[in-house]
C-alpha cells in the first residue's frame, strides 16, 4: 500500500487555481487531459469554492471531479468576505497569506513533496511559484485568456513595446502578430487610468521573472491564434493546449464527462424552452458571472431585446450585493411586456444552450471561456467587453477570427438600443450574417481537429507529459507543436 502511494505521489501534478470558476475549470480540464496521459492530478484552491459548491448543490461538495482531487486552502479571509469590491485588498492578501497556506497543504497531503512531477498555476495565483521553489518542484504556467493577451502583457511590462500613457493616453498600439489597437481595443490593466492597482502589480513582478515557469501552457489552439504565438517564439514561448471545453463541445464522445465545478445551480428549464423555439432564432445574454451592468446598460439591453421582437434568453444573476441604483437588474416593466417573447434565468447551462439548434447568436462580455465554447458550438458572437482582457478578445471577435460585431458605446460610456438592435440584425440576417456564420463553423472544425488524436493540441499535451515525466529527450518546454 505504501508502495502504491510513494508511485502515486511520483507520477502527480498539482494544479493551484485562482477561486473563480472561470480560473478553476479551464484548469480542471487539462488535469483530465493528463490523467489520460496516466498523471495522477489534484486540484487546489481557496475555501471560498468548497463553500460556494456547497450552496449550489446543497449538499456536500465532491473531494473528487472525475477523478481529479479536490483540495482547499485558506485566502486569509472570511467567507462572506465582499472580495469584488474590494478586489484590491484581496489580491493583496491572497498574496501574503497563500504561500504559506498552500505550502502547509502541500507538506500535509504528501508525504515527499519533492517527488511531485509539477506543480500548474495561473496567472492570477503566481506566488505559487516561490512555493513550487521551495520544494525544488518545476512549476508550469496555464495561462487561461487569449494568447494575444500573453503576448500584450509581456511586451508591455518587459517595456518591449509603447504603450497609453496619461500623456499619450489614445496612442495606437502597434505589436507583432496583431492588428493595430485603439485605447478600447486594449485590456484595461495597461490602460493608465485603470483602477484596480493590484492587477497591473502582478502582471509586472510575473511577467519579469517569467524564468520561474518551465513551461507555460495556453487555453488556445494553434490555428486560432497563429500569429502572435509565433510572435512569442523567440521571446518565451507559449504552448497552446486548448480549448480547454466540455468534450460534447468537442465532438468527441457524448458519455464523456466533463471536468468542472458549478459554484451557481443552472435553471434547466430554459433548455426546454430553447426546443419550443425554430432553429437558429434565439438571442442568448450573458455577461458572466462577475459583471454588473449599470442600471443605463440594462434599460437599454431590455429595449432592444424587445424591439427586435426575436425570441430572446438572458441570464441575469443578481448581484451578490445589491445596490439601491438599480446595477444589474431588470427594468420593471420587462418581464411583463416580454412574458411571451423570451425567458429570463439567474444561471444557465450555457454549455448545453450554445450547442442547442435554436441558438443563433451571443450577447456576451466577451470573457475567455465563454468564447472558446462559442468557437467550439460555431455560434456567431455580438460583443460587449467590459474590462480586463475583454476588450481585446472583442477586438479578436471582429479584426481576426471574423466571427461577431461589436456594440459601441456612446461618448458618455453608455449604450444605446438603436445600436443593439443594429447588432442584432447584422448577425441575424442578410450577408454579413452569413459570412459570420461560415466563419464561426469553419473555426468549430478546426477545434475539434486540434483536441483529436495527432491535433496540435494534444501532441503539446504529450510533448507536456513526457518533459515532466522525462520520457522526452528535450527538457527545455520550447517544442511547440504547430510552430
Amino acid at each position: 500500500m505504501a508502495q502504491a502511494e510513494e508511485k502515486r505521489e511520483e507520477n502527480h501534478v498539482l494544479l493551484v487555481a485562482f477561486s473563480s470558476q472561470g480560473h478553476i475549470n479551464p484548469m480542471l480540464r487539462l488535469g483530465k487531459r493528463l490523467a489520460a496521459r496516466g498523471i495522477h492530478v489534484s486540484l487546489a484552491t481557496t475555501e471560498i469554492v468548497r463553500h460556494r459548491m456547497l450552496k449550489s448543490s446543497g449538499a456536500g461538495p465532491a473531494d473528487h471531479v472525475t477523478g481529479i482531487e479536490l483540495l482547499f486552502f485558506s485566502d486569509g479571509l472570511s467567507l462572506d468576505y465582499d472580495w469584488k469590491t474590494n478586489l484590491d485588498v484581496y489580491m493583496d492578501i491572497l498574496g501574503k497569506q497563500g504561500p504559506s497556506n498552500l505550502s502547509a497543504l502541500i507538506k500535509e497531503h504528501y508525504t515527499s513533496p519533492k517527488k511531485l512531477l509539477c506543480l500548474v498555476t495561473n496567472p492570477f495565483v503566481p506566488w505559487v511559484s516561490d512555493v513550487a521553489a521551495e520544494y525544488n518542484i518545476p512549476c508550469a504556467m496555464l495561462w487561461i485568456q487569449p494568447c494575444a493577451l500573453y503576448a500584450i502583457y509581456y511586451r508591455c511590462f518587459n517595456k518591449l513595446s509603447a504603450f497609453p500613457t496619461l500623456t499619450d493616453p489614445d496612442m495606437i498600439v502597434e505589436l507583432p502578430g496583431l492588428p493595430s489597437m485603439e485605447k478600447e481595443d486594449l485590456p484595461s490593466f495597461v490602460l493608465p487610468n485603470n483602477p484596480f492597482g493590484s492587477f497591473p502589480k502582478l502582471f509586472s513582478e510575473l511577467f519579469q521573472v517569467m524564468e520561474k515557469f518551465k513551461w507555460v501552457l495556453g487555453n488556445s489552439f494553434y490555428e486560432l491564434e497563429k500569429h502572435v504565438i509565433d510572435s512569442m517564439c523567440e521571446l518565451y514561448p507559449i504552448r497552446p493546449t486548448g480549448p480547454l471545453v466540455p468534450p460534447t463541445l468537442l465532438g468527441q464522445d457524448q458519455e464523456l464527462e466533463d471536468a468542472s465545478v458549478d459554484m451557481w445551480k443552472s435553471d434547466e428549464t430554459c433548455i426546454e424552452w430553447l426546443t419550443q423555439q425554430p432553429p437558429s432564432s434565439v438571442i442568448y445574454v450573458s455577461f458572466g458571472s462577475i459583471v454588473v451592468l449599470p442600471a443605463k446598460q440594462m434599460e437599454a439591453i431590455a429595449t432592444a431585446l424587445k424591439n427586435v421582437k426575436r425570441p430572446f434568453l438572458w441570464v441575469v444573476k443578481p448581484p451578490e450585493f445589491p445596490t439601491p441604483d438599480g446595477a444589474g437588474q431588470l427594468p420593471s416593466w420587462f418581464l411583463e411586456e416580454t412574458k411571451d417573447q423570451g425567458q429570463v434565468v439567474r444561471w444557465s447551462p450555457q454549455t448545453r444552450v450554445l450547442s442547442h439548434p435554436a441558438v443563433a447568436c451571443f450577447i456576451t462580455h466577451c470573457g475567455w471561456n465563454s468564447m472558446l465554447e462559442t468557437i467550439c458550438s460555431g455560434i456567431p458572437l455580438i460583443a460587449y467587453p467590459q474590462w480586463t482582457d475583454q476588450p481585446t478578445n472583442a477586438k479578436l471577435i471582429v479584426d481576426v477570427f471574423k466571427i461577431g460585431v461589436r456594440i459601441k458605446k456612446e461618448g458618455d460610456g453608455n449604450i444605446s438600443s438603436e445600436v443593439i438592435e443594429k447588432c442584432i440584425e447584422e448577425v441575424m440576417v442578410g450577408p454579413v450574417a452569413e459570412q459570420l456564420r461560415k466563419n464561426a463553423m469553419a473555426l468549430k472544425a478546426e477545434a475539434q481537429k486540434v483536441v483529436a488524436a495527432g491535433g496540435s493540441s494534444d501532441e503539446n499535451i504529450r510533448l507536456f507529459v513526457e518533459e515532466i515525466t522525462g520520457d522526452s529527450c528535450k527538457k527545455d518546454g520550447s517544442r511547440n507543436v504547430g510552430i
